[in-house]
Formats: structure tokens, C-alpha cells, sequence
């Protein structure tokens, strides 16, 4: 069986592997305060230009989501946020858990509209009994969405000025942020994503790392949001985040963050597998293939028949996304940091015969 259903079902990239054998034996203080994690942050902080920001590392996507969130929001607040966003529909209720609700805006295509955001954030200042409802008072985004849609820099630019002007703190879930930046549909760079927000975090799981994810409070904005971070090791501690071998975390980030003559090994990486998703992406345009939504990153939703998702099953696994009212359904085929083009020529040539 060949794996397409996510982007997170291999190891690690083998530098990661090597370096972390090389300094097997290396002692270190512990939680993250040795000198790979501050080699880290500082390569970070040169690749997102922003040399005032703090950087932590956790170890899960959705254990950093609760920590942000929940470390910013007072406990009768809210954090705004596409009803198909990923700490809406896919976390198990995690944000709830913490005492804070998820607000839903309309999404299209996995996106929030700036405009929704003022007007959400107005509807609730204008009632008159808004002391009775849960306040507004931060914006979750991801980058890409959960449909592997992208926000152009305009977007983005549009979503910034709004939150600022009212004082909502903006929170980019980068999980795959690198398969993102690296997209032929991409307008935005890494330091304008930390001009843009105030915290977002850097996804590894998804993106050639054993585990981890580096958060940015990017200290961008005017104030109130200088002191976003404050105490927020307290916060990654309390939240189960704070890894006792914390040099873990550093070291893979020093890896992933080594410049190459594109980039950095992340991008790098990332970029690869974009370029075997539009490989399949063309075979399905090609074979006629409607799609529930246009991707431009390493995740593709073809909507097939029944027929057509069992024969591709019997040799490809593939992620069953939603049922549509015709009959067919949406699915997710996803490439990895790890995809090997044998494997996509054998999921194009399967294609080519359905």
C-alpha cells in the first residue's frame, strides 16, 4: 500500500537523523535552555527578519494551538476563526478544553474575509447586552488552510489592519507553512508573515521533523501586543509542552533552517513535494477530474465516484475528506517531504487507467 493520506506518516529527513546520532552523547541543560534551541531561534530569527521576536519550541501542532491561544485570552474571550479552520473541526474540542470558544466566520475555500472579522467583532460591541457573550478578542488563521489554500499578500495585508484597528491579535497556525511559502501561487515571504501577525508558529511535524513546532511572537505590532509572550514558558509547562530533552527540538530546527542555495532545507524540502502534488494534480485535470476545491500546495481534493475510489484504494490509501450531495465524494491525496517520485508515477499511472 502506498501512503498518500497525509503529510506526516514518515520519520524524519535524514540530516535531522544524523545530527541528532551526532550529538547523542552531548549534555546539555534540559527544557530548551541549552545552546542548540538558542542556535535555533537565532537562524529563525534571521530567516523571519524580525530580531525583537521570541521563539519557543513545543512538540505538537495541536498542544501549540491550546497554548496560544489559551495563553492570550482572557476567560471570558473568544478567538475568531473559519468554520472549517483546523482548531474548529479537527482538534477534538482542544480550544474549548482550555474554557475558551471558537467563533466561526464563513469560509470560502478554508479562508476568513477581513471584512467578516469587522463585522463579527462590531455585531458583538453593538449589542447591547455583549457582556452576556463571549468577547471576540483574537484571529486564528492557518497558512495554508485546511484545503491547502493559500492567503495572497493583499489578503493577509487586509486581515492584519483589521485585527490591529481593533486591538484582536492575529495567530497563524503555520503547521505546513512551508509547503505555503513555496507554492507557485505564493505573493508573501516568511518576514512579511511575521510583519503581518502577531504570533504564528512553524510547522515540523508536518515538515521533515521527528516532532516539533517553533512559535513566533513576532513583536511586531504596537502595543498592547508587546507582551504577548510574557510568561508563556509557564504556559508551554503547564500545557505538557516543555520538553525535558529540549535540544531535541533545537537541533532538528538547526537542520531544517541550514541555508541552502534556495533557501533553507525547509523550503527546500517543502518545495519538492509541492512539485509531485502537481504532478498528480495534472494527471487528474487531465483525466477530467473535478475538484472540490483549487490547491496550490502539497494537498489536492479530487471528487470521485465510489468506483473510482475503490479501485484507486486497493493499492493507494488516501484520505476520505466529505461526502457531496451528488453522490461522489471529496478526498484528500497528500504529498510529504518524503514523497518519492516512483510512488507518485505509480498513483499518476493508476489515475491514467480509472
Amino acid at each position: 500500500m502506498i501512503r498518500f493520506q497525509c503529510d506526516y506518516a514518515e520519520g524524519a529527513h535524514p540530516k535531522i537523523l544524523e545530527r541528532l546520532a551526532e550529538t547523542n552523547y552531548c549534555q546539555t541543560p534540559g527544557y530548551g535552555m541549552d545552546e542548540f534551541c538558542d542556535h535555533a531561534r537565532a537562524m529563525i530569527k534571521e530567516a523571519c527578519e524580525a530580531p525583537a521576536s521570541e521563539v519557543h519550541f513545543l512538540v505538537g501542532g495541536t498542544q501549540t494551538n491550546a497554548t496560544v491561544i489559551s495563553s492570550i485570552l482572557r476567560p471570558y474571550q473568544g478567538v475568531l476563526c473559519a468554520s472549517t479552520g483546523h482548531i474548529a473541526a479537527h482538534e477534538t474540542g482542544a480550544i474549548e478544553h482550555t474554557g475558551h470558544k471558537v467563533i466561526t466566520l464563513p469560509s470560502y475555500g478554508g479562508k476568513i474575509k477581513a471584512q467578516d472579522v469587522q463585522d463579527a467583532y462590531t455585531a458583538h460591541w453593538n449589542d447591547g447586552s455583549h457582556e452576556h457573550i463571549v468577547q471576540p478578542a483574537m484571529v486564528y488563521i492557518s497558512f495554508p488552510t485546511e484545503f491547502g489554500t493559500i492567503y495572497s499578500k493583499s489578503e493577509l495585508e487586509e486581515i492584519s489592519a483589521v485585527c490591529r484597528r481593533n486591538r484582536l491579535p492575529l495567530f497563524i497556525d503555520g503547521a505546513r507553512l512551508g509547503y505555503g511559502l513555496t507554492c507557485d501561487a505564493c505573493d508573501v515571504t516568511l518576514p512579511e508573515i511575521a510583519r503581518l501577525c502577531d504570533v504564528f508558529y512553524i510547522g515540523g511535524t508536518k515538515q521533515g521533523a521527528l516532532f516539533g513546532e517553533a512559535v513566533v511572537f513576532t513583536n511586531s505590532a504596537a502595543e498592547p501586543y508587546a507582551d504577548l509572550s510574557d510568561c508563556f514558558r509557564y504556559n508551554i509547562k503547564q500545557n505538557g509542552g516543555m520538553l525535558a530533552k529540549g535540544r531535541l527540538l533545537g537541533i532538528q530546527y538547526e537542520v531544517l533552517f541550514e541555508k541552502t542555495e534556495t533557501g533553507w532545507l525547509y523550503t527546500d524540502i517543502a518545495a519538492n513535494a509541492n512539485r509531485h502534488a502537481r504532478t498528480i494534480r495534472e494527471a487528474l485535470v487531465a483525466k477530467g477530474i473535478d475538484f472540490h476545491v483549487d490547491s496550490p500546495t502539497n494537498q489536492i481534493f479530487p471528487v470521485l465516484t465510489s468506483a473510482q475510489m475503490e479501485k484507486i484504494g486497493k493499492d493507494f490509501a488516501y484520505e476520505v475528506w466529505q461526502p457531496l450531495p451528488d453522490g461522489r465524494t471529496c478526498v484528500r491525496f497528500c504529498t510529504s517531504w518524503a514523497t518519492k517520485a516512483e510512488n507518485v508515477e505509480a498513483l499518476v499511472k493508476a489515475i491514467n487507467e480509472l
